[in-house]
């Protein structure tokens, strides 16, 4: 596949929205002005030299920065900043993504995500100036705002997506709530379970409602712990696997994520979709048994 210099100018705004540098800093390590630094995030041509040194300032290499086989993200901005460009010109999508699929999440969901993040921030690392990433917090609202964008371009766009959920996953997200951590006073795990609840109601009436685009399938079997999502763009299709989860217990700090286009990886991938998607349950069959699960934890 050709190098397209445009996803070479959306790779360099993830991952320099990963990594924490302002425009203005990034652009004065490089001795260049700001403007010519949105230029080549617009997917104009930069010199060799130049993208060597943005490579080496972002923390990636060169092949990653020009999307040479596969794309190898270490942070979660970057992740879903990059899952937010893929997204603007996607016409159908695959998920799955743990018990909740973000794009699909409830208001309700993003109201209590911040909160969520933060608390999952382990005390050692919020406290300790001196680690990698002296900002966590700084960075939680990073990505927040990216989900926020990403939430916006899809109810804009609408593309067809098939959201492939883990009965197991959701049992537990039920049964834990919406947390960050497990070791939370007991009224503020109560306040979780119900926001986990309400989630798990506000998925149930898609499936009943079964709105234009909209495919939600509960399979019973166990599923991989690192996700996967299948974008089909006018002129190519995308496969992305990541470690990164939001919901109960995320994890946005540890894990490396991956973006390819590679034939073999995308026809493994989609035919484990449709394996995964003929044996799910569908329609009122998800509809009963996600009401019948809800009934189960409540007791």
């Amino acid at each position: 596949m050709p190098i397209r210099f445009d996803d070479i100018g959306n790779r360099l705004k993830a991952f320099r929205l990963g990594s924490g540098l302002s425009a203005e800093d990034l652009a004065a390590k490089l001795g260049i002005s700001r403007t010519a630094l949105y230029r080549f995030e617009k997917g104009e041509l930069a010199k060799i030299e130049t993208l060597e040194k943005l490579a080496e300032l972002l923390q990636v290499s060169v092949p990653t920065l020009l999307g040479v086989g596969v794309e190898y993200i270490a942070s979660a901005v970057s992740y879903f900043e990059r899952m937010r460009q893929i997204e603007e010109s996607a016409e159908h999508i695959i998920v799955l993504a743990g018990p909740i699929s973000y794009v699909l999440a409830s208001d309700g969901f993003d109201g209590a995500l911040g909160a969520v993040l933060r608390e999952s921030v382990p005390d050692t690392v919020a406290k300790n100036t001196k680690a990698k990433n002296t900002k966590p917090f700084a960075q939680i609202d990073e990505l927040m705002a990216v989900l926020r964008q990403r939430k916006e371009t899809y109810r804009r766009r609408r593309p067809a997506i098939v959201n492939l959920i883990a009965a197991g996953e959701m049992q537990r997200f039920l049964r834990n709530g919406m947390v960050g951590r497990l070791d939370l006073p007991e009224a503020v795990r109560r306040e979780r379970r119900r926001l986990a609840r309400a989630e798990a109601e506000h998925f149930t009436a898609l499936m009943a409602d079964e709105p234009i685009g909209v495919q939600i399938g509960i399979v019973l079997d166990t599923l991989p712990h690192t996700s996967f999502q299948i974008f089909r763009q006018p002129d190519r299709r995308i496969l992305t696997l990541s470690p990164f989860r939001l919901g109960e217990e995320p994890n946005i700090r540890v894990g490396v994520a991956m973006i390819t286009w590679a034939p073999e990886a995308l026809a493994l991938h989609e035919k484990m979709a449709r394996d995964l998607w003929a044996s799910a349950l569908k329609g009122p069959d998800a509809v009963r048994f996600m009401r019948g699960m809800m009934e189960k934890v409540e007791e």
